[in-house]
């Protein structure tokens, strides 16, 4: 949507109301550009690449040519899409920023929601209701308890250490796999010792070190009946090895919030297997979401006009 079309200053591409969208306006950026998420077109492309910087996540190819682009400020904790750019070269003119543990506390809540739906059947009853069934005699046998149960979290970031956190009141063990701080250190290590956790939780940023980490292997050295949940890149897991490991009946079930093609294919496997909680990529979400994300960019924009170092700094050379 072009609501200032000559020459923008500030060229934002996020799902704003009124307020949010009066709010930028009033950060003393100059005229703002605002492309609709999912829609922007070619006068948006020309409008990001007139803008000195930007707000969200445009396309990588508009990045790339966007000459006057000086500060990206990502929507997004994830770079995935960024990664294949040149950035030896455009790193030169351009520092992006990500939103670094903004999304902790709302991804860990739903990890933890999605783990206790499975555990106490509420995934299964939700759709029991829907069809006017009542089954209480067979689902209530089946039903198992957090509490006590190994847990081992696959990252040690900010939704990692909050989500442990969640985990203290149950009474979990709670071990870390992480290069250089974790309780399990290196691949052999995770070889070892995956088959003695109850839950494996993947909160990984995507590298070519993360890319099927949990691959068939890994999946098949699980204990049996464990749950695996994953909230970090879909390219942690191998899918169609999970879809047989949950239809074999061997997993227990798993809560997927990121998956390798988003949205899911009509017709995926996942839709229809067993024991799968699906949370479509809104763990992070939450009423005040865009608030806060408007939040950090003005505290970055006040750092960003001082020369001060900004948040959330994006390291190119790691990936995350």
């Amino acid at each position: 949507m072009n609501e200032d079309a000559d020459g923008p200053g500030l060229y934002v591409e996020l799902p704003l109301d009124d307020s949010g969208r009066a709010r930028l306006r009033g950060l003393g950026t100059g005229p703002v550009w605002f492309a609709e998420p999912g829609t922007a077109a070619a006068a948006d492309a020309r409008a990001l690449a007139g803008a000195g910087i930007a707000l969200g996540n445009p396309r990588a190819a508009w990045v790339a040519e966007a000459p006057r682009l000086r500060w990206l400020q990502l929507a997004s904790v994830g770079i995935d899409g960024y990664l294949g750019l040149d950035w030896p070269v455009l790193g030169r003119r351009l520092t992006v920023t990500n939103l670094g543990d903004l999304f902790a506390g709302s991804v860990a809540e739903s990890c933890l929601a999605g783990v206790l739906a499975l555990h106490r059947g509420i995934d299964e009853l939700a759709v029991l209701r829907t069809r006017g069934t009542w089954a209480q005699s067979a689902v209530r046998p089946r039903l198992r308890l957090l509490s006590g149960s190994r847990v081992l979290v696959l990252g040690r970031g900010s939704i990692a250490r909050r989500f442990a956190e969640l985990l203290g009141p149950f009474g979990c063990r709670v071990s870390h796999f992480a290069r250089g701080s974790g309780d399990i250190r290196t691949p052999a290590e995770l070889d070892e010792r995956l088959s003695g956790f109850d839950v494996v939780v993947g909160l990984l940023p995507g590298t070519p070190e993360t890319d099927r980490l949990l691959d068939a292997r890994r999946l098949a050295l699980m204990r049996p009946g464990a749950v695996l949940v994953n909230a970090g890149r879909g390219s942690l897991v191998d899918e169609e090895a999970l879809v047989r490991e949950l239809s074999s009946g061997r997993l227990g079930g798993a809560v997927l919030d990121v998956t390798e093609q988003e949205p899911l294919p009509a017709g995926h496997p996942l839709w229809s297997c067993p024991n799968v909680v699906l949370t479509q990529h809104t763990a992070g979400g939450s009423t005040d979401e865009s608030a806060r994300i408007v939040d950090l960019f003005a505290d970055n924009l006040l750092r960003f006009g001082a020369g001060e170092p900004l948040r959330n700094p994006v390291r190119w050379t790691r990936g995350f």
